[in-house]
């Protein structure tokens, strides 16, 4: 787990809120705070879906998407006055976790790995990301964990969304 303090806030934003760069992390909660709180649960109820071919769409996963998500974060977000403030919770998908265990040859299943966490939070000011690993079962070997760290580092340099690790 690595804290990451980011230092162009409006920037960071912007790719946050108006770009495709986080769409393909599964969202899993988020909280805003202008003039009321939201609080947004990433959860799919798949009874709401009432065709095959939408409850298809989103069988392979239990959260929704952040490209899924982002539009109605951005309506509440959006305005003169900054928020008071904003936490959201993302995790990278199966399919990128899977992908980034081969990459770092690590010896890790997919069924091992519970979640490989992004917390993006804004105090009205300052925006912080800590990323956080979770496993099915407790493993001592942590090598999984400083890739994650490692490849959030990169993710953001390659973005060019400058950072000062904390």
């Amino acid at each position: 787990m690595i804290a990451l303090h980011m230092l162009e806030v409006r920037d960071c934003m912007s790719k946050l809120l108006l770009s495709d760069i986080f769409d393909a992390f599964l969202f899993i909660e988020g909280d805003i705070t202008t003039f009321n709180t939201f609080h947004l649960d990433g959860y799919l109820k798949k009874d709401f879906f009432d065709t095959e071919e939408a409850l298809s769409r989103f069988s392979s996963r239990e959260y929704s998407l952040w490209k899924e998500v982002r539009t109605l974060c951005y309506t509440i977000i959006k305005g003169k006055k900054t928020p008071l403030g904003f936490k959201f919770v993302f995790c990278l998908s199966g399919e990128n976790t899977s992908r980034l265990l081969v990459q770092e040859g690590l010896s890790f299943s997919p069924e091992d790995v519970r979640g490989l966490y992004l917390n993006l939070s804004f105090d009205g000011s300052t925006l912080h990301c800590v990323t956080g690993t979770s496993m099915n079962t407790f493993m001592m070997d942590k090598s999984l964990e400083h890739a994650w760290d490692t490849m959030v580092q990169r993710f953001f340099k390659q973005k060019q969304m400058p950072f000062e690790v904390l």
